[in-house]
Parts: structure tokens; sequence; C-alpha cells
């Protein structure tokens, strides 16, 4: 049974986990870069066990890795791969977006709509940070909302990789067509329409598709 302190300790470790994903999904962190844990216990004023854990947690997702005798770094960037990657998280995007539509709560589909809408708008006024946020903030109620944690577990490591590669090739991406993307997505879910959230879910895989396929081109 987990105690009130035990629930404590998970928030503080589920906030230390956001914010150093944050900080490697926009860069904060480069790619190769070593990991400094008391640097990060002080930018996120979180402490040193959630952080270690948060770590422990970005090791196991393929973002941090360990290196014999250089400890840890953030992982790199491969651009080569990338395409075989967004293929893969298309299945497991079908999946959570049609599970979500059938199983989230209405109070559910009103946040995971809000979070769509303020990306949109974040997207409309090219306000890179706030799009970020909402991005993040809307997988959270979608992977909460399809209740499958082998899928979410599965997708969570593609998402930050992706979303990493977003922001380091931003300039050749439009943020508001991944926007909109995400929005009908959204939309769909909060509808209770799980086909129409599978196809939404292809859309927003066709984008990341097309945008990677020009940063190859390149």
């Amino acid at each position: 049974m987990m105690t009130a302190d035990n629930d404590k300790q998970r928030r503080v470790a589920d906030q230390a986990y956001d914010a150093l994903e944050a900080m490697i999904a926009t860069l904060v962190l480069q790619p190769g870069a070593p990991i400094v844990e008391a640097d990060l216990i002080a930018r996120t004023g979180l402490g040193r066990t959630p952080t270690r854990e948060a770590l422990m947690r970005l090791v196991s997702n393929g973002l941090i890795v360990q290196q014999p005798r250089r400890g840890l770094s953030v992982s790199e960037i491969r651009l080569a791969e990338h395409l075989d990657l967004v293929e893969a998280r298309r299945v497991l995007e079908r999946l959570i977006a049609s599970l979500a539509a059938r199983r989230a709560t209405p109070a559910q589909r009103a946040t995971l709509l809000e979070a769509a809408e303020s990306m949109a708008a974040a997207g409309e006024r090219e306000d890179l940070s706030a799009y970020m946020q909402a991005d993040q903030a809307l997988d959270h109620v979608v992977h909460a909302a399809c209740r499958n944690p082998f899928a979410v577990n599965a997708v969570i490591p593609l998402v930050i990789q992706c979303r990493r590669f977003w922001y380091a090739h931003q300039h050749q991406g439009d943020i508001r067509q991944g926007a909109q993307c995400h929005l009908s997505l959204a939309r769909a879910v909060a509808d209770g329409d799980p086909e129409r959230a599978a196809v939404a879910a292809d859309s927003l895989m066709d984008y990341l598709r097309q945008f990677t396929q020009q940063v190859i081109d390149q």
C-alpha cells in the first residue's frame, strides 16, 4: 500500500524526470554532454534521490548513456535512424490514441483538448517554449487516458527523441502544422472516436516523417 510519504516521493521523482527530459529535449543538455549530478540538482532544486531516480529512468529510455570509465552522458541524435524511429512510433501512437478515445474520462478529454488548444495558440504566435510545454502536457494526459502502461513505456523514449530532433532542426519545421496535427488528434480523442483518433495519429506521424525527410535531404 502506498503511503502519503511514498506518494510525495513519487511526485517529486516525476517532477525531476520531467525537468531533465525537458532539458534534453530542448537541447539545454546537448547531445554528448557529460552528466554532472550536482549541476542537475542545483538546476532542478529537487534533491539527490529524485534526480538519481530520474537519471536511471533516462538511461533506461536511451536518452542518457553509461560509458565505461566516462560516466553518464546525453545520447547522440542519430539522423540516419530517425525515419525508422518514426515508423516504430506510428504503430504505438495509433494504439494509444484509439485506446484513449475509448477509455478517457470526461475530465481527461477536457484537459487534453485544453492542452492541444494551448499548443495551437502557441504555434500561431510562434512561442516555442509554450508549444513544447503544451506538447508535453498533452502527452501526459493521452498516456494516462489510454490506460496501457506497456504501450506508454514503449513510446515515451521515441516521443522524447522526436521532440529533441524537432527542436534541433526547428528552423525546417512548420510549428503551426504540427500544432494542428495535435489538435486534430485531441479532438478525436475528446469526441470518443477511436477510428478518427488512429487516423489523426497517422497524420501526426506523416508530418514527423515529412519533416525528418526534409532534414535528411538538406
